[in-house]
């Protein structure tokens, strides 16, 4: 967007043995005029986009998991600057000059112009409503060709769905533009955003290999596939409410994608089992002083706890929430979910995020991968797509197996609120889930525990219309031990009264406003 500089390190990933191994080339800034002439430039410029993912992840949390029932910040009566920042993001009280507002903001659109370069040198363009192919710059393959450009709109139209969720409608850029061209640029309508992902998405599925995992040769993983492509367009059309057209892509994956369920949650998540069979996509991270490894083992870890936790201490920040925690069934005597430990650790009397906290040597330099698709999300979006079909249906048949894998035992005697079972196939059974209430309620609540802390819940709530009602009735659960100490004080009415369809939205960053001197930029309703 406006007064941006863009400058980018290609960073090419090579697999051996299961392990990244990183060679790094400084391309300086890129003029407009000036693209990629072949497969291997095009590729490098690719896999720089690539590592263009990382720097919104910095800020993406707090949008979405702060914002939502699952985390906030951890010190009430902070008064310190990044901590009112928080509670502003948390509580709903933020302005459009929120700095972490227009970060996500600008690193998202400083990756969107690296991909738009590698399409322009692709020759494909965006007219009308339609992607086409015209005579590019970069000289190759038509196989090599149709790879590079699936790929790269998969990674445009994962962009474009975070920022349209998250602020509406948006300034549609398709093609590199400079700062004089960039100020012609209104944003557009929420239905044109999504016109452009889904025609991302579609062309995406396509044109890239549709090579089962197994298949997938070692170069090449990590990248994105023809599945993820399915798997994200699925997720739209779900968002769409557009059940019908999500559930043969669905389908697709679950049946021909070469993906499925790992045994255990925790080798999910373990940095010596990357990009393993559940993984359909996610954002890498690679530790050992290049930098880029992960910041959030450092930034979750709890304050003040030294080493005990992570090597270089931690910062305390997206604690979890006493709902959350007690969401996970772990009482003593009964069948225990897995995914608590992995999930949530507990440091003195404070809980924090362990998900993405693993070993490291440097301080904000992690190994861990980030998770944007995993297989069980196919599952459950099927799940969702399908709709409640009965207690012994498909839909909870396959809530049930993403439970199963974590621990869940089928129900025979007990306390189905306190041990954690799988849900009876029987109506007649009291615990059975037996209208379309009970399965969204099931549905969701699976979600939170299964993806905690992955960026989903505020979408979710979203997309499910639970929004409003489920983020109420968080500030009354956590007003007496949290909300209540919040300085300066806040009264449990005035959170609720914060939460309103308004407000689901981000604001547009003030700068991109105030900067343009050429057209009038509209803010969103309640900022």
């Amino acid at each position: 967007m406006k007064h941006l500089k863009y400058s980018f390190f290609v960073i090419i990933f090579f697999t051996i043995s299961c392990k990244k191994i990183i060679a790094i080339d400084p391309i300086s800034n890129i003029g407009v005029e000036n693209f990629y002439k072949n497969y291997e430039e095009t590729k490098v410029g690719l896999t720089g986009s690539y590592n263009g993912l990382q720097l919104p992840l910095e800020t993406e949390w707090m949008l979405t998991e702060l914002r939502s029932d699952n985390t906030k910040q951890g010190v009430p009566n902070s008064s310190a600057s990044i901590n009112v920042e928080f509670n502003e993001l948390d509580m709903f009280t933020l302005n459009s000059s929120h700095d972490k507002v227009y970060r996500y903001w600008l690193h998202t659109y400083k990756n969107i112009r690296s991909v738009n370069y590698v399409l322009k040198s692709l020759g494909l363009i965006y007219e009308n409503g339609s992607l086409k192919f015209t005579e590019g710059s970069a000289k190759m393959t038509e196989a090599q060709s149709n790879q590079l450009a699936g790929e790269a709109l998969f990674l445009r139209a994962y962009h474009y769905f975070n920022l349209v969720r998250l602020y509406g409608g948006v300034f549609l850029i398709t093609t590199p533009v400079d700062p004089k061209q960039s100020k012609q640029l209104n944003r557009s309508s929420i239905q044109d955003c999504y016109q452009l992902i889904v025609a991302d998405l579609s062309k995406a599925k396509d044109l890239m290999s549709p090579a089962s995992y197994g298949a997938i040769p070692d170069a090449d993983r990590g990248r994105a596939t023809s599945w993820a492509a399915k798997a994200l367009l699925a997720k739209v059309y779900l968002t769409l409410n557009q059940k019908n057209l999500a559930l043969p892509l669905l389908d697709d994956v679950l049946l021909n994608s070469g993906y499925g369920l790992l045994n255990s949650y925790s080798d999910v998540f373990s940095i010596n089992n990357e990009l393993n069979k559940e993984i359909l996509f996610s954002v890498r991270f690679k530790a050992g002083g290049f930098g880029l490894g992960n910041k959030m083992a450092n930034s979750f870890a709890p304050t003040s706890s030294g080493n005990a936790v992570i090597n270089g201490d931690g910062l305390g920040y997206n604690f979890p929430t006493a709902e959350l925690d007690g969401n996970y069934k772990i009482l003593a005597g009964a069948p225990v979910d897995q995914r608590r430990d992995i999930a949530i650790g507990k440091y003195g009397s404070k809980l924090y995020v362990k998900k993405f906290i693993s070993p490291v040597l440097l301080k904000d330099d992690a190994e861990n991968d980030f998770p944007v698709i995993r297989f069980s999300d196919v599952m459950l979006m099927k799940a969702e797509a399908l709709g409640f079909d009965g207690p012994s249906g498909v839909a909870m048949g396959l809530i049930n197996q993403v439970r199963e894998r974590s621990g869940a035992a089928n129900f025979v005697a007990g306390d189905f609120k306190t041990g954690f079972y799988k849900y009876p196939s029987d109506a007649s059974q009291t615990n059975a889930v037996t209208d379309d209430g009970k399965f969204i309620a099931a549905l969701f609540n699976e979600r939170r525990l299964e993806f905690s802390f992955e960026n989903q819940r505020f979408f979710d709530l979203l997309r499910s219309g639970q929004a409003i009602e489920v983020l109420k009735a968080h500030f009354s659960t956590e007003f007496p031990t949290h909300y209540k100490s919040i300085v300066p004080a806040i009264t449990v009415v005035q959170l609720q009264s914060n939460v309103v369809d308004n407000r689901m939205l981000l604001p547009i960053p003030q700068k991109e406003i105030d900067s343009n001197d050429q057209l009038k930029i509209t803010q969103n309703n309640g900022y």
